[in-house]
């Protein structure tokens, strides 16, 4: 029986498409791709990302260099986290990507190492 790895995937990105052929040649392994651009994660999903990838701030799992970061004034120090979910869950381009999720486990796939590692 295969287990599946949830995806969170943009088909634009090197890294993401990487990732995906990774995951398709590992035995045993169903993707489920998201593309969360077109289906942004909730903000409870977000959250729950979160705590899947062990990152206590919100900035670990956003495009913090990407322009839109700043045009929208999330660099602001005084942002609580809960303002910070709420703007991911409306601008998902900022979203880091690939993230992929195993086990209750996530990783960023930036590098490709860090999702292999989930498999170990």
């Amino acid at each position: 029986m295969s287990e599946t790895v949830l995806l969170y995937h943009n088909p634009h990105c090197s890294k993401s498409r990487a990732a995906l052929a990774w995951l398709q040649q590992q035995p045993d392994i169903a993707v489920q791709t998201i593309d969360y651009r077109a289906n942004p994660p909730s903000e409870t999903e977000l959250r729950q990302l979160l705590s899947q990838l062990g990152a206590n701030d919100v900035r670990q799992i956003m495009r913090t260099a990407d322009a839109a970061y700043a045009e929208l004034g999330l660099d602001n120090p005084n942002l609580s986290q809960n303002e910070l979910i709420a703007a991911l869950h409306q601008h998902p381009a900022l979203l880091q990507r690939p993230i992929a999720v195993y086990r209750q486990r996530a990783a960023i796939g930036r590098p490709l190492e860090n999702i292999i590692v989930l498999f170990e």
